[in-house]
Formats: C-alpha cells, sequence, structure tokens
C-alpha cells in the first residue's frame, strides 16, 4: 500500500500573498498560463502579478488557453515561456490552465520535443518548476498529477490524459476566487468533485489511504451540497474555501487511484456535443454506482447526502439541467471505453461490453 502525494499545498484566504516564499524558491522568471478572462475578473491574475512584482521576479502570461486545451496550444505557450527566458511555470483556473500549465513545464524543459511527444510513454518525465492557482471547485487538477488535454486524429479530436506523472511543486488554494464564478461553473465543477471522490472509492486501485481520502471529502461535500443551490456571490468565505477543500480532497483521491468510467465515457460527450466536463462526468455516476455491491452503493450515495440513485439524479437535474444524452453519442461513447482496457479494469466490478452499455444508457432505461 503506497501514498504518494508531494504537493504542498497553502489552503487559506490570501494564499498567493501570505506565500511569496513558494514564488521565490522556483525561479527569477515566471511564465504564467492562464485562460483570457477569469483570472482577471476574480482576481486571482492580480494577486500574483503584485506579489512577483514585490519580489522582483520577471513575468511573462500567456493567456491564451481554452477549455479543454490543445497539443498545439501547450507548444505554443512552452515555445513562447523559451523565447522570454522562463524557468518555472504558474498556472491559474480551473482544470483546463492548470492542465496546460503541467504540460508547458515538461515541455519547456525538454525544447526539442514535438507534440508527439506527449502521448509517447516511457519518456523523462522532468519538468520546470510548477506552481497551481485553482480558481474553480472541481477539478482538483492542482494536487493530481495528471494532465488531460486534446488532439486531432485525422477529422476527429480526441481527449485524454498523457502518460506523464506531472506533479505541482505547490499549490496556493483560495476560496476567495469562486466569489465572482457563474452558479453555472460553480455546479459543474462541483460535480466534477463529487465524480473524482465516488469514482476513486468506488475503483480496483481504491486502499485504505485513498478511502480515507475519499471519505473525508464526501463528508465536507455532503456538508456543503445546499450551496449549490445558492448563488456564488451569497456564500460565506468559510462557504468558498470548503468547496475548494472538497474539491482538493476529491484529487488528492484521484491522484491515487486515477478515476474510472464515468470519466472515460464523458470524453466523447465533451469534444463531440461540447458538453463541460463536469456536467458530462455527472450523467454517468448513477449508471456507474448502479453496478456496484448494493451495501457499497448505499453508503456512498449516503456519504454524499442522497438517499437513492434517483435522489441524486433529482439533484443533478435540478443543478446541471441535463436532457438525455442521443443514443448514438452514448454508442460512440461507450466504443471508446470498450477500446481502453485500462479503463476498464479500474470498475472493481466484472464489466462486460453490456454492462457498459447499461451504465452509458442508464437514464434512458428507467
Amino acid at each position: 500500500m503506497r501514498l504518494y502525494m508531494p504537493v504542498e499545498v497553502f489552503e487559506e484566504t490570501d494564499a498567493v500573498r501570505n506565500h511569496p516564499e513558494v514564488f521565490q524558491r522556483a525561479g527569477h522568471h515566471a511564465l504564467i498560463v492562464t485562460g483570457r478572462h477569469s483570472s482577471r475578473v476574480n482576481g486571482s491574475l492580480q494577486d500574483v502579478q503584485d506579489t512577483l512584482d514585490s519580489l522582483g521576479i520577471q513575468v511573462t502570461l500567456f493567456d491564451s488557453v481554452r477549455e479543454n486545451p490543445s497539443v498545439d496550444s501547450v507548444l505554443e505557450a512552452a515555445k513562447f515561456g523559451l523565447t522570454e527566458g522562463a524557468d518555472f511555470v504558474i498556472g491559474i483556473g480551473g482544470g483546463s490552465p492548470m492542465d496546460a500549465a503541467k504540460a508547458v513545464s515538461l515541455m519547456m524543459a525538454h525544447p526539442a520535443w514535438d507534440t508527439s511527444y506527449l502521448y509517447q510513454k516511457n519518456q523523462d518525465n522532468s519538468h520546470l518548476p510548477l506552481v497551481l492557482i485553482p480558481t474553480t471547485c472541481g477539478t482538483g487538477s492542482e494536487v493530481t498529477a495528471v494532465t488531460i488535454l486534446t488532439r486531432k486524429s485525422g477529422d476527429q479530436w480526441l481527449k485524454g490524459s498523457t502518460p506523464y506523472r506531472i506533479f505541482a511543486d505547490a499549490a496556493l488554494v483560495d476560496g476567495k476566487y469562486l466569489a465572482s464564478a457563474s452558479m453555472k461553473v460553480l455546479r459543474n465543477t462541483a460535480v466534477d468533485a463529487l465524480g473524482h471522490l465516488w469514482e476513486s472509492a468506488l475503483n480496483r486501485d481504491a486502499s485504505a489511504y485513498s478511502r480515507m481520502l475519499a471519505e473525508e471529502g464526501l463528508r465536507i461535500w455532503k456538508k456543503n451540497k445546499d450551496l449549490l443551490l445558492k448563488k456564488p456571490e451569497m456564500l460565506t468565505e468559510e462557504e468558498r474555501l470548503s468547496l475548494m477543500h472538497a474539491s482538493s480532497l476529491g484529487g488528492m483521491s484521484i491522484a491515487q487511484t486515477g478515476t474510472a468510467i464515468p470519466h472515460a465515457l464523458s470524453y466523447t460527450v465533451t469534444t463531440d456535443a461540447g458538453i463541460p466536463h463536469g456536467r458530462a462526468i455527472g450523467y454517468f455516476e448513477a449508471g456507474y454506482l448502479s453496478k456496484a455491491e448494493a451495501g457499497e452503493r448505499k453508503h456512498l450515495l449516503e456519504a454524499a447526502g442522497f438517499s437513492s440513485l434517483e435522489d441524486y439524479e433529482n439533484f443533478y437535474r435540478d443543478v446541471c439541467e441535463m436532457d438525455e444524452l442521443p443514443a448514438e453519442l452514448l454508442e460512440k461513447a461507450v466504443e471508446a471505453v470498450w477500446n481502453n482496457p485500462d479503463k476498464i479494469r479500474k470498475a472493481p466490478y466484472d464489466l462486460d461490453r453490456q454492462s457498459l452499455m447499461e451504465i452509458a444508457f442508464w437514464k434512458m432505461d428507467r
């Protein structure tokens, strides 16, 4: 049994301004990797820039990361950072900017690489120093080693993780950045966090340590469940930080086990239908739990504050406003997962093709 969680986490209000030493020891010239808008609106980018300015650390800004970042955008950012002379990377935002920052830190350490190396196994895992700052309450990417990117294969976009394990050196977690989030973003990302906790607990690779993290995460998530029916600006500082706490625990959980079937099914739904990550994952959670042993299913539902699968479905419908997906899209998602034996083995129960179809089509079968 093994627990490996090398990220130094600071979780508090004003974490960025309170811990300048994180940046001081990272380097002298930061490449900030973020999106175009949200980090400016929520104040996270300003916090980082002010702190770096006070330390005399040079800043280069790459603010062109989009949702579901592509390998091409990663290479563009890495080349830009190298040209400007950056020696460490800061990722600010939700899962997309943080995952992009991980891959950028890897590519900057290997300037001769092209995008083909991002999916080659058994390559050098070294990367530039990396600091991650989450601004949503779902991905947990600040404490995972996984990097999810999209790439073109023929005329299709494929979404999936790279084979590299890239942990940040430090994560600065601050709930105040949720204050300006939309209700949709808050809900979608919190459902993503729930998926991480459930899929880590109901996982062939689960251990006593990973279950400890998932159980605590579910306890916190249950306490926060009703907050998802509020508007973000109505939340207290303590409530926002608690939402972030549940998200980071979800990230720590899947850092030990990886995600399972709902995440795998969701990738096709996101790339082909443009449905946000959290909403896509939440769609498949009831079907995944339905195949678990009855006692385990009951425990996991109750740990998150639900009395039954139908109770969860009603909650999901209220917060994510998701209709049934087309059968053709679900069949394509099943085909993609069925051809991924590494993901199939994550289910702690026997999973044949028919069972996978039943998970994907659970809503239609009610």
